[in-house]
């Protein structure tokens, strides 16, 4: 039986690392207040924008306010809380695409000397079709 849990383990672990999303890329960024961070977003023959920022932080709760491809949000995201990150899709789902290119956008933690809110963000791109491009922030 212990062998029979210790092939189990062993099995589960290599299929869920090997069946795992895979991110492209990681960004470190760091906004104050009201700064807002744009990224041009790439694909085919479109060019659309992905902007956010942050407006309030109380009580470790984060107010992050964003906006792509005329879709507005706003989420509240937590430290240590599995609400600490939002899913955009990057792309429409289509016929040829399942599995659709997304960026994750994950609070980090919160700078209390310089008011900074740090944020990580992963790149989900399988196949390569989207290509990120920062644009000065404002």
């Amino acid at each position: 039986m212990k062998l029979f849990l210790q092939v189990f383990i062993t099995l589960i672990l290599f299929f869920s690392v090997s069946f795992a999303d895979q991110y492209k890329e990681v960004r470190k960024i760091s906004l104050k207040k009201d700064q807002q961070k744009k990224i041009l977003v790439k694909y085919e023959n479109k060019e659309k924008l992905f902007t956010f920022r942050w407006t309030l932080y109380v009580n470790g709760g984060l107010v992050v306010l964003r906006s792509y491809d005329k879709q507005v949000g706003q989420n509240v995201l937590e430290l240590n809380h599995k609400n600490q990150s939002f899913r955009v899709a990057l792309k429409p789902r289509g016929s040829s695409n399942y599995n659709v290119p997304y960026l994750l956008v994950k609070f980090k933690e919160f700078d209390y000397e310089k008011h900074e809110a740090i944020f990580e963000l992963y790149n989900f791109n399988n196949k390569v079709q989207v290509t990120l491009e920062d644009l000065k922030n404002s």
